[in-house]
């Protein structure tokens, strides 16, 4: 929960699915009181796992990176390649993957102008898209950020060289 964005929480709240990773004991009182907010209309799956915290943190850290690169190199900034990379190939792979997030998706972000879905993709919205993912899915993502990246002509950090 520590890179979810802050913000008053309506008096009721209502969703489809919600996906929340809890990092510390502080973070779980959040999430209690979180879950107070819920309409629970209808019975409720409970699903707690570990994370692979590791993977994901080091998978942030690189593709950020490699944003950071991008950035250097190139005519935008760093969030805006995230936001091209999460609407050109984050949506896709999303949408291909859940019927669920496709119906929202269309319906509601679909119809809206390209640089609207752009600014989305990014703070303050954060619309879910490398959040959502599986493992797999964030593999594939990012391959596909990386091939765009160097395609581009973009000379990348070596993962080896972050990590090793």
């Amino acid at each position: 929960m520590s890179n979810i964005r802050r913000l008053p929480l309506p008096d009721r709240l209502t969703a489809e699915e919600l996906h929340i990773v809890i990092h510390n004991a502080s973070e779980k009182d959040k999430l209690w009181t979180l879950l107070k907010q819920v309409d629970f209309d209808q019975a409720m799956e409970v699903s707690i796992k570990p994370v692979g915290k590791d993977r994901s943190t080091m998978q942030n850290r690189m593709v950020w990176q490699w944003f950071r690169d991008a950035e250097k190199q190139g005519s935008m900034k760093a969030w805006e390649y995230r936001s091209y990379a999460k609407l050109h190939f984050g949506v896709p792979i999303l949408r291909r993957d859940s019927e669920s997030y496709k119906e929202k998706y269309d319906r509601i972000v679909k119809p809206l102008p390209y640089p609207v879905k752009r600014e989305l993709m990014v703070e303050p919205m954060e619309f879910p898209v490398s959040s959502a993912f599986n493992k797999k899915q964030m593999v594939e993502w990012l391959d596909a950020v990386r091939f765009w990246l160097e395609s581009e002509g973009f000379v990348l950090t070596n993962t080896d060289e972050m990590f090793g």
